[in-house]
């Protein structure tokens, strides 16, 4: 009896090694049910049209059906916090811009998540500069142009955003420190209210996106004068970069996947595998590229760097520029 007793302990024993070299039986179904993309911002603008362009592609990669779920709010936490309190088991995934890597220095208390604890890295998908632009009546024509004249008209020059602490507010105070400039901020609700202000000169200064900007300077209503990012963008090839213009700013739009923290390591390479795939589609190619988007492609760890980076540059602007929080 002893005997027979030993044997089953030794045969569990070696039953247990076994499993544990394989890889979880869960793993090896993923996926075999539906997905849920969630997407921390409302219909509209830029995310909602690029979620809705990756998510068939990514169905058909991973062989199961792909849903875009709209979950706003909150300049995005909503979104994010749900997510990172979702099961870790790859069928709910959130699709999130830089904005994430502002949530845990300007919504620390408010937030619900951070994104270096609370969620997975998976891939970083494109990126694009924002572009400092100003009034089509304020009489600069370059970034050097703008820097002399505010130097010389203290207090006179005015930037808009859409509220104190907001991503565009950072981004302009970054170039003021970088520039050597103090410009008065004036916070608006919303960017649309910002870009009418510019439109009339009640401001002078502003941040846009390509697709917000680029048609009102076409249309000589607002001038573009730089891109954000170190390199210039293909759809405005004759705009230089601040670095260019003399002024040390890299900063830029981009869109990433997240899955909730303690998601399975082979989930998270299944994800990142198609996402790598799908961003090298020629029409998925096309259309980031109309919106004025570079491509990216990332393992998991080079964008949980990225985000770390940019954290730690929001919190020295907020220190630097004694930025009230909530």
């Amino acid at each position: 009896m002893l005997l027979k007793t030993m044997r089953a302990c030794a045969a569990a024993v070696v039953a247990g090694l076994i499993s544990l070299s394989l890889p979880a039986q869960a793993d090896d179904k993923f996926p075999s049910q539906p997905i849920r993309l969630v997407l921390s911002y409302p219909p509209g603008g830029v995310m909602d049209p690029v979620a809705r362009l990756l998510a068939p592609h990514l169905a058909d990669e991973l062989g199961q059906p792909v849903v875009v779920e709209n979950r706003p709010g909150a300049s995005g936490t909503i979104g994010a916090a749900y997510v990172s309190r979702a099961k870790p088991d790859g069928y709910t995934i959130l699709f999130a811009p830089n904005g994430v890597s502002l949530h845990p220095v300007t919504m620390k208390k408010i937030a619900g998540y951070d994104v270096r604890t609370d969620l997975q890295s998976v891939s970083l998908v494109a990126s694009g500069p924002y572009l400092l632009v100003v009034s089509a009546k304020f009489p600069v024509n370059s970034v050097p142009e703008l820097i002399d004249y505010v130097k010389k008209n203290p207090g006179k020059v005015f930037y808009g955003t859409a509220g104190t602490a907001s991503p565009l507010h950072l981004l302009t105070e970054l170039f003021g420190h970088a520039a050597g400039i103090n410009m008065t901020h004036v916070p608006y609700q919303g960017n649309g209210p910002v870009v009418k202000a510019l439109l009339s000169n009640e401001i002078q200064v502003g941040f846009d996106t390509i697709p917000g900007a680029r048609a009102l300077a076409e249309a000589g209503r607002l001038k573009i004068l730089a891109v954000t990012t170190t390199k210039r963008n293909a759809s405005l090839p004759d705009t230089p970069t601040l670095e260019e213009s003399g002024v040390d700013v890299d900063a830029s739009l981009w869109q990433a996947f997240f899955l909730p923290k303690g998601t399975p390591r082979p989930i998270v390479d299944r994800w990142n595998a198609a996402i790598l795939k799908v961003l090298q589609i020629p029409e998925v190619r096309e259309r980031m590229n109309g919106y004025g988007f570079d491509l990216e492609g990332t393992t998991p760890e080079a964008l949980a760097r990225q985000i770390e980076r940019e954290v730690k540059q929001w919190e020295d602007v907020v220190k630097r520029s004694d930025i009230a929080l909530n």
